[in-house]
């Protein structure tokens, strides 16, 4: 579903990404770690061409990201993508936020994106705030509004970008909840997190970068059993400790 394929970046002369490749298969759940500032947020932002890379290539179910002649936005409506910062529009209603952009990008009637839209937020368990404003909902409600409006894209893919690093402590499980949910029914994830016990739970691989670099792509039992590395040993022993 997602092949990268030797992609490196820069920022002017500073190299944010170094010759990564890795791959998610369709139905597969793939969790990208390591410390702060190694990459992993500009690795998965470059996957449906928010970032632009430099070198190397991207393909999204077949279409290569990086091609002059890709049709981005399309393949951005095709692309869950969940933010850390929730990104919800705070002018418009919940109904409203999840509607818009099945009407405009995807040509939904507006009937229909609204029934779907509502389907998904009564999914995610907040269907009694429709009709309520992001600023009226806490954090870890706004996020699960802000999955909500992927799924209802009908995405073939998500990505999660840190999507409970902002939320506070007792709301972080309120949306891990629904992307566990989401991963037992064969949604192809591909998620930055540092929520470990999340990635033991559902992931069947993990990605462990460092300083730009993929410094291990293992299965699950691999990775926290024993990883190959001694700088995801060290990182490992530090998170895992508290």
């Amino acid at each position: 579903m997602i092949e990268i394929n030797k992609v490196s970046k820069w920022y002017g002369s500073f190299q944010v990404l170094t010759d990564c490749t890795t791959h998610v298969n369709k139905g597969e759940v793939v969790v990208v770690c390591g410390p702060s500032g190694s990459g992993k947020s500009t690795l998965i932002k470059c996957v449906n061409g928010l970032e632009p890379f430099q070198e190397g290539g991207i393909r999204v179910n077949g279409t290569a990201v990086e091609d002059p002649k890709t049709n981005l936005p399309k393949l951005r409506s095709h692309v869950g993508m969940v933010f850390q910062h929730f990104e919800l529009f705070p002018h418009m209603s919940i109904t409203d936020n999840l509607t818009i952009a099945q009407v405009k990008v995807l040509g939904r009637g507006k009937d229909e994106a609204r029934e779907k839209g509502l389907a998904f937020l009564d999914r995610v368990g907040l269907k009694a705030h429709a009709h309520k404003f992001p600023g009226q909902l806490s954090g870890g409600q706004q996020q699960r509004v802000a999955i909500a409006r992927a799924l209802a894209m009908d995405p073939i893919c998500m990505l999660f970008d840190e999507p409970t690093s902002a939320l506070d402590p007792e709301m972080i499980n309120e949306v891990l909840d629904v992307m566990v949910e989401l991963a037992q029914e064969g949604m192809t994830m591909m998620c930055v997190t540092h929520e470990m016990g999340f990635a033991r739970k559902v992931a069947h691989r993990v990605i462990f970068m460092d300083r730009g670099a993929i410094v291990e792509d293992a299965d699950k039992d691999a990775f926290f059993g024993q990883p190959r590395s001694e700088r995801a040993q060290a990182f490992l022993s530090r998170i895992l400790q508290h």
